[in-house]
């Protein structure tokens, strides 16, 4: 073997290393925005920050809808004649006692609320997403109605608390997010009174 080839294949390793490590640079240098385009944008992360909602203004039966994590979240001032109608409708639901996850353990109660004045809860539909009407009008919706939200999409009802109806479409509960009374008028919505956040 002669010095001229032992020098070629010293230049043939010495090539292969410095084109491996030179293709390796580039193919991290091609994957950044591809893996940037998998995180989220600091749009993105704002809107998952918890968010506050002043309810001065609110007055009984209206309804004020905010977005969070872009989800529909519904603020409902009730009336103590609509509380009065909670516990009437126990038998016609497919979960009256909320046993399913859908809410904190503290709106684990027949008004699904921290206040039973003041209902709060993700106006998304549990059975394909659609977003239910705000139907507080006795006998709108039917003739024994005696208030709730109605999804026009597929027929699911739900009372005025967000507990599903049995033989509808929707198989639970409406979601209830985490929230916390900052002040009397001030809800903080997305960390609980524990400090916790949803996932």
């Amino acid at each position: 073997m002669s010095s001229n080839e032992e020098v070629d294949q010293e230049r043939r390793c010495f090539l292969r290393r410095a084109t491996t490590a030179v293709g390796g640079i580039g193919l991290a240098v091609g994957a950044v925005p591809f893996v940037s385009y998998w995180l989220p944008s600091t749009d993105t992360e704002a809107a998952g920050e918890p968010i506050e909602v002043d309810i001065s203004a609110l007055k009984p039966i209206e309804q004020l809808t905010v977005v969070w994590r872009g989800k529909p979240i519904w603020l409902i001032r009730r009336t103590q004649a609509m509380l009065d109608t909670l516990p009437k409708l126990n038998n016609l639901l497919r979960d009256p006692n909320s046993e399913e996850d859908q809410q904190p353990s503290y709106a684990k109660n027949i008004y699904r609320s921290l206040k039973p004045e003041f209902f709060i809860a993700v106006g998304v539909c549990t059975h394909l997403g659609c977003i239910p009407t705000y139907r507080p009008d006795v006998g709108g919706v039917s003739a024994d109605w005696l208030g709730g939200f109605y999804c026009p999409c597929h027929g699911s009802l739900y009372d005025l608390a967000g507990r599903v109806f049995k033989g509808v479409p929707a198989p639970k509960n409406l979601v209830i997010p985490p929230y916390t009374y900052l002040s009397d008028t001030l809800v903080q919505i997305g960390k609980d009174k524990e400090g916790t956040e949803i996932e």
